[in-house]
Order: structure tokens, then C-alpha cells, then sequence
């Protein structure tokens, strides 16, 4: 299964212990297929930096050491310029971040992907484009 996680989701691995991470758990099953090899997961080339803004702010003090174990994760970064047209696209189509279709122009540029996501306003804004799930109802 491949897998395009967004940074609502990755940021679970590390902030799960947030009164509002109910759904950390699942966040946490995806990370443990990326491990055992069940999942192949692809991401966007903004994806570490996103990540290492949310800890930095988040949780100054263990910023370092959470990057370095986000950076140990194996994933393939997707590159391809036409990801940012498709996401400029998506933006303007759906009213909402760059950031957050970058995700979502990777799924839909790489066949078998699929996108997933814990933001709710962002999936009910998209749900119809490609495939992308709540996190809650991913099944791996």
C-alpha cells in the first residue's frame, strides 16, 4: 500500500499524548506498516520542513531529537514540478493551503496512492478528488 501522510497525521507520532489526538493510535499503526514494510510511504518535498516547524513549536525541547527520529522513518520524496501546479490547482479549487494539496497532488500523481489525512475540514473539502481517506477510517 502506498501512502501519502500528511502532516496532521505525522505530527500524531510525535504529539500523541495532546488531549486531541484521538486518533493517534491509527497515526501510529501507519507509522508500524511503514516499518515492517506493509506500507510505502511517499511524501512531498516540503514534508520535513513542515514537520520540524510543528515540533519546534510544539515541543521546543525535544525538536531535535523528534526530527532526527522523523528523519529516520523511510519514505521517498516525490519532486516532480508538476506537483505544484496540480497543488496551486487544488488550492484555488477547494479554498485552502498550498501546503496541505502538496499532499494531495502526490497521491494523485502517483498511481495506487492514496492520500490520508486527520483534518477534517480539509478532507470534506476534497473527499471527491482521488483517493484520500479520514484517518480514522483507513483500513491497513
Amino acid at each position: 500500500m502506498i501512502l501519502v501522510v500528511d502532516a496532521s497525521v505525522a505530527a500524531m507520532w510525535f504529539l500523541r499524548f495532546r488531549r486531541d489526538e484521538e486518533h493517534a493510535q491509527s497515526a501510529l499503526t501507519i507509522l508500524a506498516g511503514i516499518d515492517d514494510g506493509r506500507v510505502r510511504m511517499l511524501q512531498p518535498p516540503h514534508f520535513i520542513a513542515e514537520m520540524g516547524a510543528v515540533l519546534a513549536c510544539e515541543k521546543p525541547q525535544e525538536a531535535l531529537a523528534d526530527l532526527a527520529d522523523l528523519m529516520a522513518v523511510e519514505f521517498e520524496q516525490a519532486g516532480d514540478p508538476v506537483l505544484y501546479e496540480t497543488a496551486c490547482t487544488l488550492a484555488l479549487r477547494l479554498g485552502h493551503h498550498l501546503f496541505d494539496t502538496l499532499y494531495h497532488a502526490v497521491a494523485l500523481h502517483t498511481p495506487g496512492a492514496v492520500l490520508v489525512t486527520a483534518d477534517r475540514k480539509y478532507f470534506d473539502k476534497a473527499r471527491t478528488v482521488g483517493d484520500i481517506a479520514y484517518l480514522p477510517d483507513l483500513a491497513l
